[in-house]
């Protein structure tokens, strides 16, 4: 494995140095991605672009935080021996501009090992571009990545890309070989961590009764479960919360008072949300109430390539 990044500033104005392990933000928006192309082309008697979708068109994305590609994470864990791995949260349909954003921005070579947390559009369908960050095995070929993923997930993908799982050539063309991986069943079990790349996950368990017609019913159950969930889990007062927060509403904000992390970031946002005016004008507030997030628990929109470094 090639060394990982160089020396940079943390966000908390520290320096983080080459063994540090690290989180990047691939992507942090919905599943159509922002901007919204709906937004854009809608017939001229309808109104203007909103102000998120416009500044796409004349800021680069990555001067833009209101660019968001679909909903993913890179973890960067350095081993105790200063070895870096590279673990891939999903790979939606955004991931081929992804890595030619952000794992050239952030020198990041290779994917060790990938999760898949669900089976949607925005989670899986980048799985095709996955050859691209296959690592060399130093002998002129490729290891196989293991992916992560339930048996659900796992039946709804066989049939949409065939030719990863059979691990053939597709009609006979040797050099179009896919992606090399090797799939590995997870237990949607609190009681049953498995490890990726060196590192230990805890799957939450998503009950039954999320297959409830109503979405605020759904999200509600979740902020009921979460807590206890974790609690199980043994993680203490988590350090950092990622939240998915299409709509910037009481149940997510409920949902972090709950929980109550030590810090937390929301995904998953559409073109309502512009990026500094939600921070500085809206969660900055809610953040610095403690009647609000009980001792004050900081709270911000993330954006794409943003990166953090972490203790893992």
């Amino acid at each position: 494995m090639e060394p990982g990044p160089a020396a940079a500033s943390s966000p908390t104005g520290s320096t983080a140095t080459a063994a540090s392990s690290s989180l990047i933000f691939l992507g942090t928006g919905c599943s159509a991605a922002l901007p919204d192309t709906r937004c854009l082309i809608k017939p001229s008697g309808s109104g203007p672009p909103c102000a998120v979708c416009s500044t796409a068109l004349s800021l680069p994305p990555d001067q833009n935080p209101n660019y968001r590609l679909n909903t993913s994470l890179l973890i960067d864990y350095c081993d105790d021996d200063g070895t870096h791995k590279y673990i891939l949260i999903d790979c939606g349909k955004t991931f081929r501009e992804q890595v030619l954003r952000w794992f050239v921005h952030h020198r990041v070579p290779s994917v060790d090992s990938i999760i898949l947390t669900h089976e949607h559009a925005d989670a899986v369908l980048g799985l095709d571009d996955v050859w691209v960050v296959q690592p060399s095995n130093g002998r002129n070929g490729f290891e196989k990545i293991p992916i992560f993923l339930t048996q659900f997930t796992m039946d709804s993908i066989a049939p949409r890309f065939p030719y990863l799982l059979s691990q053939k050539p597709e009609d006979g063309d040797e050099v179009a070989q896919g992606a090399q991986l090797e799939w590995k069943i997870i237990e949607g079990d609190v009681d049953k961590p498995f490890a990726a790349s060196g590192l230990e996950f805890v799957p939450l368990p998503i009950p039954a009764c999320f297959n409830a017609p109503y979405a605020p019913r759904i999200r509600r159950k979740l902020i009921e479960c979460l807590p206890a969930a974790i609690s199980k889990s043994d993680a203490g007062q988590l350090d950092l919360l990622i939240l998915e927060a299409n709509n910037l509403d009481p149940v997510s904000l409920d949902a972090i008072k709950r929980i109550c992390p030590k810090r937390a970031l929301l995904i998953g946002m559409r073109h309502m949300f512009e990026h500094h005016k939600v921070n500085h004008e809206t969660l900055a507030k809610w953040s610095c109430d403690p009647h609000a997030y009980r001792e004050g628990i900081p709270v911000q929109l993330a954006h794409d390539g943003l990166r953090i470094f972490v203790d893992l």
